[in-house]
């Protein structure tokens, strides 16, 4: 997706890949989002990172935080960013 369609940025990290895989499929099937990107961070967390409309990703991220606690990985943070700043792509999209 080109930065310039952007209208919001989700985040949800959880502990365990498992839970970061069931979060973004609840996300997917409850609103009109898609999946930018998922990083392993180290020490078992994962981010799963979603965009598109601030209310779809808001609609998203809510959905991806419930289904965590029942597949037992823990939801560590959620995030949504609307109308993110161009500057934040490197730090998004940085493979380090």
């Amino acid at each position: 997706m080109a930065q310039a369609q952007v209208k919001a940025v989700g985040l949800i990290e959880t502990r365990g890949l498992i839970g970061a895989i069931a979060a973004l499929d609840t996300m997917a099937k409850a609103a009109k989002v898609s999946m930018l990107s998922v990083r392993r961070v180290g020490s078992g967390l994962v981010t799963v990172i979603i965009s598109g409309d601030v209310a779809a990703v808001q609609s998203a991220i809510e959905a991806g935080k419930s289904v965590g606690a029942s597949t037992g990985e823990e939801v560590v943070s959620a995030n949504v960013i609307p109308r993110p700043h161009p500057d934040l792509w490197p730090a998004l999209f940085d493979p380090k």
